[in-house]
C-alpha cells in the first residue's frame, strides 16, 4: 500500500524518491540549513513532503544542473527557498511552515508551472485594470 502524497518518509523512503543514498541526505542537512526534517526520539528522521521536494531540486542543482555545495548555498541567500524548490519538479507546493508534531501546513506556497504564469500575469492584468477603474469611481 503507497503512502498518501502527504504522509512522512523515513529517510529509506525519502532516498529511495529523491535517488541519493541515506548517507547524502544526512550530509546534506551538515551544508545546507534549510534541509531540516523532523526528528523523532532517538534520532529518527523524518520527511515532510516540502522536505522531499527541497531534497529533489538539490539533488537536481548538484548533479543535473552543475551547482556546488557553495552555489546552492548563494542561490539559498540570494533567492530563498522557494526559489530552490522551484526545482524540486511539478510536484513542488511548498511551505517552511508546517508545524512538525501536527503536521498542518500554515501559509503553504504553490509554485505554478511556466504555463500557468501566463494566465496568471492575464487575471494580475485584470486585477488591476478593475482597480484602476474602482479607483477612478471613488475619486470622482
Amino acid at each position: 500500500m503507497a503512502k498518501s502524497a502527504n504522509a512522512f518518509r523515513t529517510i529509506s523512503e525519502a532516498a529511495t524518491e529523491v535517488g541519493s543514498p541515506q548517507h547524502v541526505l544526512r550530509f546534506w542537512e551538515t551544508k545546507f540549513p534549510f534541509v531540516t526534517p523532523v526528528k523523532r526520539a532517538g534520532g529518527r528522521r523524518f520527511y515532510r513532503p516540502q522536505d522531499v521536494i527541497v531534497l529533489k531540486a538539490v539533488r537536481r542543482l548538484l548533479h543535473d544542473e552543475g551547482l556546488t555545495i557553495k552555489g546552492v548555498q548563494r542561490l539559498h541567500k540570494e533567492q530563498g527557498i522557494a526559489r530552490i524548490a522551484a526545482y524540486g519538479g511539478a510536484d513542488a507546493t511548498f511551505s517552511m511552515d508546517a508545524d512538525p508534531i501536527e503536521g498542518q501546513a500554515a501559509g503553504a506556497v504553490t509554485l505554478p508551472d511556466t504555463t500557468d504564469m501566463a494566465s496568471l500575469r492575464g487575471v494580475l492584468s485584470r486585477i488591476e485594470g478593475a482597480k484602476a477603474r474602482l479607483d477612478a469611481v471613488l475619486a470622482g
